[in-house]
């Protein structure tokens, strides 16, 4: 080889055959392989949700002698409970996958409502007294009807009428027939 003036000069042989350094040169893209992109890793994260769950009371009875038949009260209002359930939720991606109960309390339990149901007998109606002789009946007695009359003694007693009362009387005012002879109140006994 031999340089000459900074330049590179061939030495040929007599062959022409290849390039030279001279000659320019075309390059070749020689196809590579390509590489597939590694796959990054997806996301996965884990958290905490709650969620608050209602619990319906109850409907009772109870029997209640001090009211009457065919009614009711209210004894205790019904009031919900609260339960809260606490979850571990997965997430891939930003997208729940699962969720797991971890913890359930019952934060508020619930107050059952309590009906009264009267079972006590309706009281019968009292039987008007029916008046003895047809006439009106003295104020002052009470129990039996006293008829108003010039004198009234006790049924079945040595007293001599003209009118009766069968016994027992009582007395709610003045005793005008002196019908309660020891004074108790309470007369033809």
């Amino acid at each position: 080889m031999l340089v000459t003036g900074g330049g590179i000069a061939s030495a040929n042989t007599g062959s022409t055959d290849g390039p030279t350094a001279s000659d320019p040169q075309t390059f070749v893209s020689v196809p590579t392989s390509t590489s597939k992109p590694t796959p990054t890793p997806t996301p996965t994260t884990f958290g905490v949700a709650t969620e608050e769950v209602p619990l319906p009371f109850e409907l009772t009875t109870v029997d209640d002698p001090l009211l009457d038949q065919g009614t009711n009260a209210l004894v205790t209002a019904g009031v919900n409970g609260l339960k809260v359930i606490t979850y571990r939720v997965t997430m891939v991606d930003g997208i729940e996958i699962s969720r797991e109960v971890i913890k359930e309390v019952v934060q508020t339990a619930p107050v059952n409502e309590v009906t009264a149901i009267g079972s006590k007998a309706p009281v019968a109606a009292p039987v008007p007294f029916a008046q003895q002789g047809g006439g009106d009946c003295d104020s002052n007695y009470a129990d039996a009807c006293v008829p108003i009359s010039s004198d009234v003694d006790c049924a079945g007693g040595s007293g001599n009428g003209p009118d009766y009362v069968q016994g027992p009387v009582r007395i709610v005012g003045s005793d005008i027939y002196d019908l309660d002879r020891d004074g108790d109140g309470i007369a033809c006994d």
